[in-house]
């Protein structure tokens, strides 16, 4: 997920279609003073000029590849707190905090901020959309826990979400994603994210047992594959699209432990889960996603990432 990845799958669910109905929203700017970002109206905004909402482990390399290909744009990070924004500035990233509206509007938005710090995410995005210009292109990192999978069933795409009263975790997802759909915007939905210190295998590793099931499958995903997928898909300036994020090279809770500990790039030694019953996970494929946008990952899957042979 976009943010820490849950250890137990979405509660069974009937089937329903991703997308669903809400009642129009208030005027964006009516809600601009619940967050936003200050752009001095001195300052001229550039073609490629890029907002990010949550310049935190994946917004952040985010913002050091756009920067790549765009050396003389300007990258905006709004925040929560002020807790890293010495942190921010020094990589380059303009940092603000949730407050005023924008005076100038940016043509690039991608919101990374996770839905656990915020009393109303589906406001945030709102905030978000009416900082976005309208040109350039919009993008919500959500996450393909909304999809309505726990059986280690096969989802693209197109497969049936949670339905919304279901699950209050995929219902604040599902109803941001409306907002952002509704704006013009795209959404992104990605699987389980890691690299080396992060992620679900770092967890357990530390706990050395787990009482977990460990036949549960995750889909996967690295962060800077997470990142290069965000930017193709900014950069084809799409509208209202679905998209996902993953690797499609799903493991069992199992399989990832017993490559870490075959790897050799870890210290300690994972014993192993304990669990017998709860639910299961999905197996995600995005070859939609991959053959539209043009995308392939870097690290193919995370047996290669730790430099093992599938």
């Amino acid at each position: 997920l976009p943010y820490p990845l849950p250890l137990t799958a979405a509660p069974p669910a009937s089937a329903s279609r991703c997308r669903f109905p809400m009642a129009s929203t208030a005027p964006l700017e009516g809600v601009s003073h619940d967050a936003g970002v200050t752009v001095s109206t001195s300052e001229s905004v550039g073609q490629n000029d890029l907002l990010i909402v949550g310049p935190g482990v994946l917004g952040r390399i985010v913002a050091e590849k756009w920067r790549q290909e765009h050396p003389d744009c300007k990258i905006y990070g709004q925040t929560a707190t002020t807790d890293h924004h010495s942190e921010l500035t020094k990589i380059g990233i303009i940092p603000s905090l949730k407050g005023p509206r924008v005076d100038q509007k940016v043509p690039y938005v991608i919101f990374c901020a996770p839905p656990y710090r915020t009393d109303d995410y589906p406001g945030d995005l709102r905030v978000a959309a009416s900082n976005w210009s309208g040109e350039g292109s919009f993008l919500f990192t959500s996450s393909t826990a909304v999809y309505d999978c726990n059986d280690n069933g096969f989802c693209g795409e197109d497969s049936p979400c949670v339905p919304i009263g279901m699950s209050p975790r995929t219902d604040v997802l599902l109803k941001a994603e409306n907002v952002v759909l509704e704006a013009g915007g795209c959404a992104l939905r990605l699987a389980g994210l890691y690299k080396k210190d992060q992620g679900p295998h770092v967890f357990w590793l530390s706990k050395g047992t787990v009482d977990a099931r460990p036949d549960l499958i995750i889909s996967m995903i690295h962060y800077e594959d997470a990142a290069s997928l965000g930017i193709a898909i900014m950069k084809r300036r799409l509208r209202g699209r679905v998209f996902v994020g993953c690797d499609n090279q799903p493991l069992s809770r199992q399989e990832i432990m017993d490559r870490v500990n075959r790897s050799g790039k870890f210290d300690g030694k994972f014993e192993g889960f304990t669990g017998t019953d709860g639910p299961l996970g999905k197996r995600m494929d995005n070859s939609k996603t991959r053959a539209e946008i043009g995308w392939e990952p870097k690290y193919p899957s995370f047996t290669e990432f730790l430099g093992l042979s599938n």
